[in-house]
């Protein structure tokens, strides 16, 4: 299928228009030198997009906002961490739709607020705050039903928003980016609720592309991971009304998930010189949760020749600089 096949075939699911043009494709030449060579290297700037500070739940917010819409929700419920770029990008969509945005927090108010936190404030979301991740989706279950109780309507989006049609975002970015270039032998980025993955493997393997497709996990193991790729996929499957056995053909759910280190949202050596590396060399941010463990993940592969020099990779920004202020 072509791009534009791709897009055509999509094209019957609804969008926000948050995301007005494609992200640029950049070269990395000063980190590719500071490395001592190895493989081409480029980066795809997702972080760059406007709307709300810009990142991967912005895609996948376009296509669930304008389901929400659709259905005629007043309300957009979520949860996320209390750093959690999801619910900002969320709470921005609420925002701009005229919504209100409930989200829920696993953790302690920050005193005073900052970061994605401070922005979910201005953005007029109400925060409800729970001590652990699995009291979330009770909690939005609960919410949900005292919302409709008032006579609302709420809409709940899952954490991260990786849902089949919140995927569909990257099934696009896929048909974006391979408009931008000669397909890459790599695609590099951070993985974590699977939706971004699910949506870029998916994308390739439509698109029938060669491109190897790496996540490199933010927090759970790679077993866990794959396991919710496939699932997504084959969500993906079912909403194209296409066979899901030929959506199974292609492109191979990698994840690494070697460089968590103690866990979500811990910083390791390695991803902080990953921050240092990228801010230093080509004045571009990472965040600390999220892509500057992929990137660490980059580094090591072309240290370890792992990648190599006949090769063009591509790394995925999928944004959470913010959370550098917090």
């Amino acid at each position: 299928m072509t791009s534009a096949g791709l897009r055509e075939a999509l094209a019957r699911f609804p969008r926000l228009p948050l995301v007005q043009s494609p992200t640029p494709v950049e070269p990395l030449p000063r980190l590719r030198e500071v490395l001592g060579g190895g493989p081409r290297l480029f980066i795809k700037r997702d972080d760059a997009i406007p709307f709300a500070f810009g990142g991967n739940k912005v895609r996948k917010l376009a296509l669930i906002g304008a389901l929400a819409q659709a259905d005629g929700a007043d309300t957009l419920i979520t949860a996320g961490g209390v750093q959690s770029n999801h619910a900002r990008v969320t709470a921005a969509t609420a925002a701009k739709l005229g919504m209100r945005a409930i989200l829920v927090a696993n953790g302690v108010e920050p005193e005073p607020c900052t970061a994605n936190a401070l922005l979910d404030g201005l953005l007029g979301a109400e925060v409800v705050y729970v001590s652990s991740r699995e009291e979330r989706m009770p909690k939005i279950d609960e919410i949900s039903e005292r919302v409709r109780a008032e006579g609302r309507r709420p809409f709940a989006i899952p954490i991260g928003a990786s849902t089949p049609l919140g995927a569909l975002g990257y099934v696009l970015a896929a048909a974006e980016l391979a408009d931008q270039m000669t397909p890459p032998d790599v695609i590099m980025f951070s993985t974590s609720s699977g939706g971004t993955q699910a949506g870029l493997v998916a994308g390739c393997r439509l698109l029938g592309l060669p491109t190897r497709v790496v996540g490199i996990s933010a927090d759970d193991s790679s077993a866990v991971l794959q396991a919710q790729v496939r699932a997504i996929i084959s969500g993906i499957a079912d909403i194209l009304d296409m066979d899901p056995h030929k959506m199974r053909k292609g492109t191979a759910i990698e994840v690494d998930d070697r460089f968590v280190g103690n866990g979500y949202a811990s910083p390791t050596d390695a991803s902080r010189e990953a921050i240092d590396l990228l801010a230093r060399r080509e004045a571009i941010f990472l965040d600390p949760t999220y892509t500057s463990k992929a990137m660490a993940g980059l580094i090591a592969y072309v240290r370890q020749q792992k990648l190599v020099e006949n090769q063009t990779v591509l790394f995925w920004h999928t944004g959470g600089q913010v959370a550098l202020f917090a």
